[in-house]
């Protein structure tokens, strides 16, 4: 799958201090690793004003790019734009691929996207269940429930988000850290738990305001089942190895 492209089929606009860089619905997925794809840009619709040639080179195995920075008043990028010339794969001649941290923030249609591209083939579900889960960390009850939402993310352990309801506030403590995922928006609230005299940073998470296609999980609080126990519908699940809220 590495080096695949196809069209993708959605408006992408992306932003930087104020100014709209680019503005595209002829942009391509390139999936340059296996997991996700990158976008990259046609030339004729990106903001050139705003591009700064560095007058250097870099090769891949797409081809030779030249460099480019960006410039919007006083925020400088560098180094954050490839240009690919005629020597690119069939497709790329001409397109830009920007680095996604270079951008203040990106657009598929209205609705912003974090971290990066959605992968088409990836797949988030949100689906209510009745099924009881209850979540433990060294024998301390944190959570028992029998309404969760169930997210089944492509990839992912299944996540079991709880009302705050059935959370036991007494063993949290808010902590400062933000994260963000491209299918579920960037978090409001992180919890540190504190069982016995230990404390375990950012175990637990909310979304405030997710995306649409997530709403159920709106306000409710997520632990990682990789650093907590789970026993759902009576059954005690072993701990996945993965890291992603």
């Amino acid at each position: 799958m590495v080096d695949r492209m196809e069209p993708v089929p959605r408006r992408i606009r992306a932003f930087l201090a104020g100014e709209q860089v680019l503005d595209t619905t002829q942009a391509r997925y390139v999936w340059e690793w296996a997991f996700y794809p990158q976008y990259y840009i046609p030339v004729a619709d990106v903001n050139r004003s705003l591009l700064v040639d560095e007058q250097r080179t870099e090769e891949s195995r797409r081809g030779t790019a030249r460099l480019h920075g960006l410039r919007v008043g006083e925020t400088v990028r560098r180094s954050c734009g490839r240009w690919y010339g005629d020597d690119a794969l069939p497709g790329l001649a001409d397109m830009i691929r920007f680095d996604w941290d270079a951008m203040d923030s990106w657009f598929e249609e209205d609705e912003e996207v974090f971290v990066h591209p959605r992968n088409p083939y990836a797949r988030v579900d949100a689906l209510r269940s009745t099924r009881s889960v209850r979540v433990e960390l060294d024998g301390v009850v944190l959570a028992e429930s029998t309404s969760p939402v169930l997210v089944f993310e492509t990839g992912l352990p299944t996540r079991y988000y709880l009302n705050r309801t059935d959370v036991n506030f007494h063993h949290l403590v808010p902590s400062a850290t933000t994260t963000a995922c491209p299918y579920k928006g960037r978090t409001s609230d992180y919890w540190s738990v504190r069982a016995d005299d230990a404390v375990h940073p950012d175990l637990a998470w909310s979304y405030a305001f997710p995306t649409a296609a997530l709403l159920p999980i709106a306000g409710l609080i997520a632990f990682y089942n990789e650093k907590v126990d789970l026993i759902v519908g009576g059954e005690r699940l072993s701990r996945p190895k993965t890291h992603f809220s």
